[in-house]
């Protein structure tokens, strides 16, 4: 059997792969963050890093988001390139100012001559009962600011060669991994998120999404962990006759706006499936992009599926209920081919 069709890794797996590769290859690259080095990372990430580049590369900081986001962002200034944990997305509030006020801006501000590549990586995602402090998506928070790049891996593949690309990049980039497919037992992971990861460092290019599933009549589109539920949705219509393309984004910024737009463009229908909020956010921005570009081929009115504008619940069947699944992508799938 060839590597290819044998060696399967978890996404936590190929990120630590993937950043003990680059810290080989760039010496300018290290990492720092909470409970990152002995421990491994909270999520794994960091798993054996500490061991092979010692505390000097593999930095464990205090509990300050603030402090070691804002020292990232220095070192990304003198020349070098940190990869940063903020362990849960929840916790950007207390250390915004330094991500897009310092991060995001200082190329702009400095007519180009001053980039800061710095690479964040957060987990995100709920259904495990964390409640609304430690359960948000909120991709689309960073997407809507200017200077940031934006992605989010749904397989191990993408995820190794995302962070590949996101390492080398002179740009901040947000890099947001869900726990539903991570991989850690505690957890539990979405098998198909397990996939063949070559040994080889390599890229995947920020900016380009994948058509998972060809299809005819409906345009199914995510990112991250809804994109199996698309998946999942897919294929049970295919049992009703009904043929649905399944597009992953990969990247939210740059956006791959033709990929979307030539898939509707055959399909004539289109479903944009988020675990993020609503309003306000991806689904709005496809449908607007859909809709001013591509309305001459539009066959019915687009359709979403997102978190409802609430908290994230703590109980259980609340949570379950607020989240995206299978079902409601059927249901907005039946609801745009009936009219």
């Amino acid at each position: 059997m060839t590597e290819r069709k044998s060696r399967k890794l978890t996404i936590a797996k190929s990120m630590a792969e993937a950043l003990g590769e680059a810290m080989d290859a760039d010496e300018r690259v290290f990492v720092m963050g909470e409970d990152i080095g002995k421990l491994g990372g909270a999520f794994g990430n960091t798993a054996g890093l500490y061991d092979r580049f010692g505390g000097t590369r593999v930095r464990d900081t205090p509990i300050s988001e603030t402090g070691f986001i804002g020292a990232a962002v220095g070192a990304a200034a003198c020349g070098m390139r940190p990869v940063v944990e903020l362990m849960f997305v929840d916790f950007f509030g207390v250390c915004m100012d330094a991500i897009y006020n310092l991060a995001a801006k200082n190329a702009y501000f400095s007519g180009g001559n001053q980039p800061i590549p710095m690479v964040i990586m957060s987990a995100i995602g709920g259904g495990y009962g964390d409640a609304g402090q430690h359960s948000q998506t909120l991709y689309g928070t960073f997407a809507h600011l200017p200077g940031m790049k934006v992605v989010a891996p749904s397989n191990a593949y993408d995820a190794k060669g995302l962070m590949h690309a996101a390492i080398k990049d002179d740009n901040p980039v947000i890099y947001l991994f869900h726990k539903a497919l991570h991989g850690l037992a505690w957890l539990g992971t979405t098998p198909d998120s397990i996939t063949h990861t070559p040994t080889d460092a390599y890229e995947v290019p920020i900016g380009k999404a994948a058509v998972l599933r060809e299809g005819t009549d409906v345009t199914i589109v995510g990112l991250s962990w809804p994109v199996h539920l698309a998946l999942a949705a897919a294929e049970d219509l295919a049992g009703e006759g009904v043929s649905a393309e399944v597009i992953d984004l990969r990247s939210l910024v740059p956006l791959d706006k033709e990929c979307i737009l030539n898939s509707v463009r055959k399909t004539g229908r289109l479903v944009v499936v988020d675990d993020d909020y609503q309003s306000f956010g991806v689904t709005g921005e496809i449908i607007a992009l859909v809709s001013s570009e591509a309305f001459g081929w539009l066959k019915s009115a687009p359709q979403r599926v997102a978190h409802p504008d609430i908290p994230i619940p703590f109980a259980r069947p609340m949570e379950q209920f607020a989240l995206p699944s299978k079902d409601k992508i059927i249901a907005s799938v039946r609801a745009t081919l009936s009219t």
